[in-house]
């Protein structure tokens, strides 16, 4: 005689606190990045004086990724993730921040970059712009950061010069004080991995800041 099918047992539903809840929730990659250059001291609070000689209480050092290549990683991924949307010939680097992390997109993408030079100097080649490149070419240029984007108009120029086309800048952070605009002024389009208000957004949901200080700094965000 044939023995009857034991009954599918249901489904073990999880308690709160065990591996299987925790799941449901994980951390995407914009927060690692995000909690990672907090961890690291790339984003720090307190009284910065900035370029424009303005008093900010928050302030984005991402020279540090240099001494951080596995973070430099995800974020030249995302970066690239970013970048594939554009149309553009190759990557162009603005000094000192930028280049690290051009760097890292150029290898994730494997497409050609060049850079700007600071400080053009007066013996060898004497040029403004290394690494090879033809005139006509599109550039997407990519920065570390941007507050009001004059610093940007500036490094397009030595391009536009070279006779490239330069529509589009790349940046991993917009502190969102008027830098889109700016560009857009000019006729450039701004793209960035991660704004200001969402770096803190994700500061507060992860216990790194209080939420009074992501006040402190979003009120003088919008003041200045």
């Amino acid at each position: 005689m044939a023995r009857r099918a034991a009954p599918a047992s249901k489904p073990r539903k999880s308690k709160p606190g065990t591996r299987q809840s925790a799941t449901r929730n994980p951390q995407s990659a914009i927060e690692r990045i995000a909690l990672a250059l907090f961890d690291i001291g790339a984003v720090k609070f307190g009284e910065f004086k900035l370029k424009s000689g303005l008093l900010s209480p928050v302030y984005i050092d991402l020279r540090l990724l240099a001494s951080h290549p596995k973070l430099l990683i995800q974020i030249a991924r995302r970066m690239a993730a970013v970048a594939r949307k554009i149309k553009f010939d190759r990557l162009g680097a603005i000094p000192y921040a930028a280049l690290p992390i051009g760097v890292a997109v150029s290898l994730a993408m494997n497409k050609p970059m060049i850079y700007t030079r600071k400080e053009v100097k007066d013996y060898g080649t004497a040029r403004p712009i290394e690494g090879e490149y033809l005139e006509g070419e599109a550039v997407l240029l990519i920065d570390d950061l941007i507050t009001k984007g004059h610093s940007k108009l500036e490094s397009i120029s030595p391009l536009v010069a070279a006779g490239l086309i330069v529509k589009d800048i790349l940046v991993l952070i917009d502190r969102e004080q008027g830098g889109a605009e700016e560009l857009a002024k000019a006729g450039c389009r701004l793209h960035a991995v991660l704004g200001l208000s969402t770096l803190l957004d994700i500061l507060v949901k992860r216990g790194r800041i209080a939420p009074e200080k992501r006040e402190e700094v979003l009120t003088w965000i919008r003041a200045n």
